[in-house]
């Protein structure tokens, strides 16, 4: 009986995919009191998608565009928050460096990011990088802007956080149950479960790489693509400790790389944005890493840190869902304004699930937010094929 009247039970929100966003939606939601239901498709946390693997950069300086330092001070607070909650260290502050050529748009635009916010920084040659931290051995003209705030968030710990105290707060999580489809109407929304039918005032998309499936105005916009992280055991440790290296993004002739110390795993970590520029169907992709996965990062390990490229400790596949612009999409369902997308992320997303989290609740229960989203809109893809 009690399984039957939760079924029939209306929900002020469901969200579906209880990933990074998806479990900040259901906390900030249930905090509200909103009655809320969570639906996973997998284990809650899980590797399927974007959101696995120990860390995930959060940094201040921001060269993507300067406008998401203030969501980036406000999802500081939130994680500070989220960790007074939960009782558990969720964000490790090492520093961040952004190196590149000085023309090159990841230093360029993380200085003027630092400028225009009134960011304490310091931009070093690349000498002066190594004589700080020398675990970084990058080309001899090269400029790195240093951040002291920065660093990394330990994300499967974030997301238990969040579902965690969302369930304590009343929400409803339901893992291992996959969506098949919904539908919307003047009289609220329904979705379809491989389990069972729901119904809700709103609906809210946080699906991540699965987004495009269940959202027609996505399925060409957001592309998901296969990435690699490898980890591989210092040869000189000391050198690649929390308190000796600082998070990276490094713009080079190969790529664009970032990483971490070590962490979670005996390992280095490092990977490359749009590792090998694989677009992918996230149900059928490779999801073993290859001798060549491991090759590239390797490489770039033993020309900018050789200390650390030893032996190859780990390798995983991971997910990006990319834009057009890799910048995200935050708005209302362009026929539907009681569905919220809230996905893609193109692979910087994570460091601002706490705000996301917030502006979900903003927009489900007053259709506006205080945050500044407007970079973030789905019409900015008015005409694109």
């Amino acid at each position: 009986m009690a399984g039957r009247e939760r079924e029939r039970r209306r929900y002020d929100a469901i969200v579906v995919g209880v990933g990074g966003m998806g479990s900040a939606a259901c906390y900030h939601l249930a905090q509200r009191g909103l009655d809320v239901l969570g639906l996973e498709r997998y284990d809650i946390p899980h590797a399927m998608g974007s959101s696995h693997g120990f860390t995930r950069i959060i940094r201040l300086a921001y060269y993507e565009d300067p406008s998401y330092v203030p969501l980036l001070r406000r999802a500081f607070a939130l994680w500070r928050e989220l960790e007074a909650a939960s009782g558990q260290k969720l964000l490790h502050v090492t520093g961040t460096v952004d190196a590149a050529a000085p023309e090159d748009p990841v230093f360029a635009g993380s200085l003027a990011s630092c400028r225009e916010h009134g960011l304490v920084h310091e931009d070093l040659s690349s000498a002066e990088l190594s004589r700080r931290y020398p675990g970084y051995v990058l080309p001899p003209d090269y400029r790195a802007l240093f951040q002291p705030d920065g660093g990394f968030l330990v994300p499967e710990a974030c997301i238990v956080a969040h579902a965690q105290l969302a369930a304590e707060g009343g929400a409803t999580i339901r893992a291992r149950e996959r969506v098949l489809g919904w539908e919307a109407g003047p009289g609220g929304v329904r979705v379809e479960t491989d389990r069972g039918t729901y119904e809700g005032e709103q609906l809210v998309l946080a699906a991540g790489a699965w987004i495009g499936g269940l959202a027609a105005p996505l399925a060409r916009l957001a592309e998901p693509e296969r990435q690699v992280l490898g980890w591989f055991q210092p040869r000189r440790p000391g050198l690649f400790r929390p308190e000796t290296f600082p998070v990276f993004n490094l713009s080079v002739p190969e790529g664009r790389y970032y990483g971490f110390p070590v962490f979670g795993v005996p390992g280095f970590k490092i990977g490359r944005y749009h590792h090998l520029e694989e677009t992918v169907d996230p149900d059928a992709m490779e999801r073993e890493p290859t001798a060549a996965d491991e090759a590239l990062l390797r490489e770039a390990t033993e020309r900018y840190f050789p200390a650390a490229a030893g032996e190859t400790v780990g390798l995983r596949v991971c997910l990006f869902t990319n834009t057009p612009d890799e910048h995200f999409v935050i708005d209302r369902h362009p026929e539907e304004r009681r569905v919220l997308l809230v996905s893609p992320c193109s692979g910087h997303g994570f460091k601002f699930c706490s705000v996301v989290g917030e502006i979900v609740a903003d927009l489900v229960q007053h259709d506006r937010t205080g945050h500044d989203i407007g970079l973030l809109r789905l019409g900015r893809f008015a005409g694109v094929e």
